[in-house]
């Protein structure tokens, strides 16, 4: 028996198509064709970007920029205010507010290390005046 989907040649009895598993015997209709009018709009091209046309939330920050606002929440105490308002909504743009959020983040991490390694050479460092209080 001919499979009517592949053109395989295939045993009399057999119910499936060995080589592309298509039922056998019963009436197949073949896949849709589609037609050249239907392609168009699938086809269509996005808009090229255009940086003079993108909404003020989402500009882009230039490398200078990250520089200067690294350099602004470098200052102790006035760059650690303006790190929590930019962070927490002081700005409309996102690329900015998202970078005072990694920034934080970072500088969350950067305090528990420090903790973690004062707490240890602190140990260190008892554990040794322990040792030499009792010589």
């Amino acid at each position: 028996m001919k499979c009517s989907s592949c053109g395989f040649e295939n045993e009399e009895n057999a119910k499936f198509c060995k080589q592309c598993g298509a039922p056998l015997g019963a009436q197949q209709t073949p896949p849709p064709q589609y037609s050249q009018q239907a392609a168009p709009q699938y086809a269509q091209q996005a808009p090229a970007y255009d940086p003079n046309n993108v909404p003020e939330e989402y500009k882009p920050i230039s490398m200078w920029g990250y520089f200067g606002y690294e350099l602004l929440f470098s200052i102790p105490l006035v760059g650690f205010i303006l790190l929590l308002v930019f962070s927490f909504g002081g700005t409309k743009n996102h690329n900015l507010k998202n970078f005072a959020r990694s920034y934080f983040c970072l500088l969350i991490l950067g305090i528990i290390v420090a903790i973690i390694i004062f707490a240890a050479a602190g140990t260190t460092a008892g554990l040794s005046a322990l040792r030499d209080w009792k010589h």
